[in-house]
């Protein structure tokens, strides 16, 4: 971990000062609920509501199809449940395709959903949306490496950094969004030896998903932590195998119902 960094700290919308601990790994989760999201909170740093919601919650092919009116609900119900972590929401795709369009998107966002921080994925070339952003005083994570919002098969992803093209990238990118002023950044899927440079490099905190353990923090999707899904990314480490569990509740409410042993007597209002 690089030392030089030991604390952040990130006016919230609610204008209370949040800080990031750096003498510890930031520990980071998504969460797409209230319910999630009050467990989350007593273990977490930072929640985000990504919108990784289309393909975990509604089984959608990538994450370009969630609106933005999906995004708030989600982060409506998520703020309910956060009381202690930093909470920031995903831009969807098509909502910062230039400055004005993204101020006013992150502006409805930070408004509906009381967040402390909007994320939005690129480089460079959103760096000078993200600056206008900041600007109206809104705090901004960024996002490099593999960007889901730019896949359209899940053939097209990729780990990140093998070509000296990509490496350049990938401190330019960096480079520009540090300047621009967020206050961190999420390296996805970059070769361990890259993203170890990138966090050698930074001046924000680095959170890794499927990038170095020497990132300042990690995150990871919820549902695939907990083994709701046979497929996941190499990255992933399943910590439950949820969806076996839920199966067999349901096998056995369907054997009770058939059974008749459902609903017993004392299921039933007298």
């Amino acid at each position: 971990m690089i030392q030089h960094l030991n604390h952040l700290e990130l006016l919230s919308g609610n204008s209370k000062v949040k800080k990031f601990n750096l003498k510890k790994k930031v520990v980071c989760l998504t969460s797409y609920n209230k319910f999630s999201a009050q467990i989350a909170d007593k273990y977490c740093d930072l929640i985000l509501v990504g919108d990784s919601v289309g393909m975990a919650y509604y089984g959608d092919k990538s994450t370009r199809f969630v609106s933005i009116q999906e995004i708030i609900r989600h982060g409506k119900s998520v703020r309910q449940g956060v009381k202690n972590a930093i909470l920031v929401v995903d831009m969807p795709y098509g909502t910062y395709k230039n400055s004005p369009e993204a101020v006013k998107n992150a502006k409805k966002i930070v408004k509906e959903t009381k967040c402390d921080a909007v994320k939005i994925e690129g480089g460079y070339e959103v760096s000078l949306i993200a600056k206008n952003i900041i600007k109206n005083k809104i705090n901004v994570m960024g996002h490099i490496g593999l960007q889901p919002q730019k896949i359209k098969k899940n053939d097209h992803y990729r780990v990140i950094g093998h070509t000296f093209s990509e490496q350049e990238k990938l401190f330019k990118d960096i480079d520009c969004l540090q300047k621009a002023g967020v206050f961190s950044i999420v390296v996805e899927a970059v070769k361990n030896k890259v993203s170890n440079e990138l966090v050698k490099k930074s001046k924000v905190p680095i959170i890794g998903i499927g990038a170095s353990k020497n990132c300042h923090g990690q995150v990871l999707v919820l549902e695939d932590m907990l083994g709701m899904f046979e497929k996941v990314p190499k990255f992933v480490k399943r910590y439950s195998n949820l969806n076996r569990y839920i199966e067999k509740a349901i096998q056995k409410y369907s054997k009770d119902v058939r059974n008749e042993k459902f609903p017993s007597t004392q299921n039933i209002y007298k």
